[in-house]
């Protein structure tokens, strides 16, 4: 079939892409193993042990995202000016650094005020470290193995975003239950300098030496289009992923982490059989079909009677989901000149940034003020926003 993935292994070119860029993908996937990590055990840890509300859980959750959105230039202008591989490994060393102040919130966990503040600190520097990590392996494997493959350096770099996310919940939420929250903060220091020692003999890319580069807000505005479609479709991951574990807890429906694997297997799953469909029926079409379904998925978690019903809604969510992040990723950097790639990848996946740092508050104000099942309704009307975006840029393109 047409649109299965085939890897066509005696191809020489394409050993060659396996061979560059299965180091990063590797890679990537540990630093996203820790913020799935944190993901899992987090919300429990400050309700639980600080006892805060649902309001800050949300500005924990969002602050990562939301110092991920404000480092985005600063990553993009590394990877370009100083090479992508240097961008990379800065990341790595911010994600060493906040499983340090993380081991510090945890042995500081009598004194609420402090732990949590050095929580707010381990969330910005995590922040950080994603801007840099991510953006340099974007960049890095695209330069390395071709613009031609940029949709599928994304594709994977997404199946190890997310397969590091949904694996990394549940078994932090394992370790913290068999042995305690600082062996799993210290696992995330572990981790790190696996991803470090994967990609050091990998070759930089060589730097261009332009004098006038595009700023910053310039590059934005070229990719607002496919940006914003982004950031309205992702605030459906945003609350799954920082209120899915709170909703079961509120309704007795056993272990969270099979909500967060529910999500991840059937993202994945998607990206692996129908990773092709961008470029045989373009990013547009592929976007607003994504988007139906994954307004199914918010709808039937945000209507859930039971446990089996918001797994599906879960599932839906992660199908949909799956491939918007390639399908107009691909349109937003044919817009720009190939020395400005990552300088583009930033401010696209800053549109991305912008709206999970944005949505946990909301979604914790909105709990508040009803309950966990309405912030899936929330999630279901800004996909239905991302669908006018579209259909609106489609018109005028």
């Amino acid at each position: 079939m047409e649109h299965k993935i085939n890897m066509n292994i005696g191809n020489p070119a394409e050993r060659d892409f396996i061979r560059i860029l299965t180091p990063i993908i590797i890679s990537v996937f540990t630093i996203y193993l820790t913020i799935g990590m944190t993901l899992g055990i987090l919300p429990g840890f400050i309700t639980h042990d600080l006892n805060f509300g649902g309001l800050i859980v949300g500005i924990v959750m969002g602050l990562q995202s939301l110092t991920t959105l404000l480092t985005r230039a600063y990553s993009g202008k590394i990877a370009d000016t100083k090479g992508a591989k240097t961008g990379y490994q800065k990341g790595i060393l911010f994600v060493i650094f906040s499983g340090m102040i993380y081991m510090a919130a945890a042995f500081f966990s009598h004194n609420i005020l402090i732990a949590l503040s050095l929580i707010f600190l381990a969330r910005i520097v995590h922040g950080i470290s994603e801007s840099l990590s991510i953006t340099g392996a974007l960049t890095w494997g695209i330069g390395l193995t071709g613009a031609e493959k940029s949709g599928k350096v994304m594709t994977w770099n997404g199946i190890a975003m997310y397969a590091g996310i949904a694996i990394g919940a549940p078994v932090a939420i394992w370790i913290n239950s068999y042995f305690g929250l600082t062996y799993v903060f210290a696992l995330i220091i572990v981790l790190s300098i696996f991803g470090w020692t994967l990609t050091t003999k990998l070759p930089d890319l060589v730097v261009a030496k332009i004098h006038i580069r595009t700023p910053f807000y310039k590059v934005i505005g070229l990719i607002a289009g496919q940006g914003l479609g982004l950031a309205f479709s992702s605030i459906g991951f945003a609350c799954i992923s920082s209120f899915i574990s709170l909703l079961f807890a509120e309704n007795h429906w056993g272990n969270p982490s099979i909500a967060f694997m529910a999500f991840g297997i059937f993202y994945i799953l998607t990206r692996v059989f129908f990773s092709s469909f961008p470029d045989k029926y373009g990013g547009y079409k592929v976007a607003l079909v994504s988007l139906i379904i994954e307004i199914t998925g918010q709808l039937l978690i945000g209507f859930s009677s039971s446990e089996i019903m918001a797994l599906v809604g879960c599932s839906l969510t992660g199908i949909g989901f799956s491939l918007i992040f390639p399908a107009l990723g691909v349109l937003a950097i044919k817009k720009v000149e190939p020395q400005m790639r990552g300088t583009a990848l930033g401010a696209y996946a800053a549109f991305f940034d912008f709206s999970l740092g944005l949505a946990g508050p909301v979604a914790g104000i909105i709990a508040g003020w009803y309950n966990y099942q309405a912030i899936y309704l929330f999630g279901a009307i800004s996909c239905l926003l991302a669908m006018f975006i579209l259909l609106f840029n489609n018109r005028n393109k």
